[in-house]
């Protein structure tokens, strides 16, 4: 199996911030905003973005001098010894506060072994977890996080995985058919949020977006009750513009 990569907004925002971190890390007394823009080529108006988002995850710290120098998270991160629970807990956080940003409950899934797996979730009394009626394993036809998840495999891979997993109608809504899904997963932009339109579960919506580091396919998901459908390509796109700092604590 193969994966299809194509770069996506959080992808060059993920690539710019790598560069920014590699730079402060290098300066371990510290560097300016000066010496960043000069070395990293990133314009002020980025750099200061990047910089604003790196600090709020805690990848780097302003020293009293004005200086930048890696910050706790970023040293966490960097440690094999706590890399996964550092990881773990840096994620959670992040989960946390997209789910207040976009009034809905956020989910990280990864495709590990042939099977969709939901890692980690956000969700509270405003922001109600989705009701796993059907294992998310056997519905990836029907669900944003599924469709997202296939869609970053090869066709092959999209084939094995639906053979293994029919595509059975669980609403009145849901794709059943292998050609239409895979056309429509073939065709379907990697900027573009997937969306779950009533497929999985009457009264619910979902959107996701891919989160892929190297080999790992994974995407960031949000859900929200059918009343707040109108909420949907609004929140979706909050959550677009947001994966950068998950895709990093991936990438690191």
């Amino acid at each position: 199996m193969a994966l299809k990569h194509k770069p996506t907004a959080p992808h060059h925002s993920v690539q710019d911030a790598l560069r920014v971190l590699d730079t402060v890390a290098r300066h371990t007394t510290g560097v300016t905003d000066t010496q960043l823009a000069r070395e990293t080529g990133l314009g002020p108006e980025r750099l200061t973005t990047l910089l604003s988002m790196l600090r709020r995850e805690a990848y780097v710290e302003q020293s009293a001098d004005a200086t930048y120098v890696a910050g706790e998270a970023f040293a966490r991160l960097g440690s094999a010894q706590e890399h996964e629970a550092a990881l773990h807990g840096k994620l959670q956080r992040t989960l946390d506060r997209l789910r207040d940003r976009v009034g809905a409950a956020v989910y990280m899934s990864r495709y590990v072994d042939g099977e969709v797996k939901v890692t980690q979730y956000a969700a509270g009394p405003a922001a109600p977890k989705v009701h796993e009626w059907v294992d998310f394993r056997d519905a990836a036809h029907a669900t944003a996080i599924g469709k997202s998840l296939l869609a970053q495999l090869d066709h092959n891979g999209r084939r094995e995985h639906l053979a293994r997993h029919r595509t059975v109608r669980l609403t009145s809504r849901t794709i059943t058919s292998d050609k239409v899904l895979l056309s429509r997963l073939a065709s379907h932009p990697p900027t573009v949020p997937v969306l779950d339109l009533q497929e999985y579960a009457i009264g619910t919506v979902c959107a996701a977006v891919p989160v892929t580091a190297g080999s790992s396919v994974g995407c960031l998901a949000l859900s929200l009750p059918v009343e707040h459908a109108h909420r949907l390509r609004q929140a979706a796109d909050a959550l677009n513009r947001n994966a950068a700092p998950v895709l990093l604590s991936l990438t690191i």
